[in-house]
């Protein structure tokens, strides 16, 4: 799998395919391969005639673990996927982002418009205002000896998967503990970009009325009976999004 350095952290992708192109921002405690490979996106991009680049987030996958929280802020984790377009010389791309990689993907968005085309923000909605998700429960769920060591609910699911995917607990403990500064209303209604938002009806981050509301250019799909895990692998979704990019 190629790689290459935003400055000193190692940062492993794909990029496979020809046409116009799209990166891919996958979420916490995932990877490209569990997140955009496995659910056929990939290969589902491709097939529409598209250019698709997926990177590994700083700390998850095969790209460089850190264990120091600072590194890993949300415009820290941004760069990674703005000097991996500028390491394949892409000037502009349609940018998607899952959970973690929608605020991602967001924050491009609203920094750096001129280089995306547009945004598709899956599974967050009211969070990425408010704040929320994943926090101190999972860090120490994941931090714990064993997953029989962990009573929270919440961090026993973000445990169990983190021991599927053979991740490194410590540097998603980490990343869970970055400093964070949600985006404000004002924040939002600045975006000049369009922006697709895909969330599930039963998803923690939702709803999404809000953030729809505050953005200028903003398109909902609601996923009927989904929550936030199966967003990724609901083909709804991947419907709506090949929609949105051909658009």
């Amino acid at each position: 799998m190629p790689s290459f350095h935003n400055g000193a952290v190692e940062i492993a992708y794909l990029d496979e395919g020809e046409g116009d192109p799209i990166v891919l921002v996958h979420g916490f405690a995932s990877s490209k391969n569990v997140n955009w490979v496995y659910p056929t996106w990939v290969s589902d991009l491709r097939k529409d005639g598209r250019r698709v680049i997926a990177l590994d987030n700083r700390g998850h996958g095969e790209s460089e673990k850190l264990y120091d929280p600072a590194q890993y802020s949300i415009p820290a984790m941004a760069s990674d996927a703005l000097a991996l377009m500028d390491h394949l010389d892409i000037a502009r791309a349609d940018v998607m982002g899952y959970s973690l990689g929608a605020r991602i993907a967001a924050w491009l968005g609203l920094k750096q418009p001129a280089r995306l085309r547009s945004a598709i923000l899956g599974g967050i909605g009211i969070a990425m205002i408010e704040g929320g998700g994943p926090g101190e429960n999972v860090a120490t769920a994941l931090e714990a000896p064993t997953l029989e060591d962990v009573t929270d609910p919440v961090g026993r699911t973000f445990r169990a998967f983190a021991d599927q995917t053979r991740s490194d607990r410590l540097a998603l403990a980490a990343c869970l503990r970055r400093p964070r500064a949600p985006l404000t209303e004002a924040d939002v209604a600045k975006a000049t970009v369009p922006v697709l938002v895909v969330l599930g009806e039963r998803d923690f981050a939702g709803p999404a009325d809000k953030l729809i509301a505050a953005l200028p250019d903003a398109r909902l799909v609601s996923l009927p009976r989904t929550d936030h895990f199966g967003t990724p692998k609901d083909f709804r979704f991947v419907q709506a999004a090949l929609d949105f990019v051909r658009a």
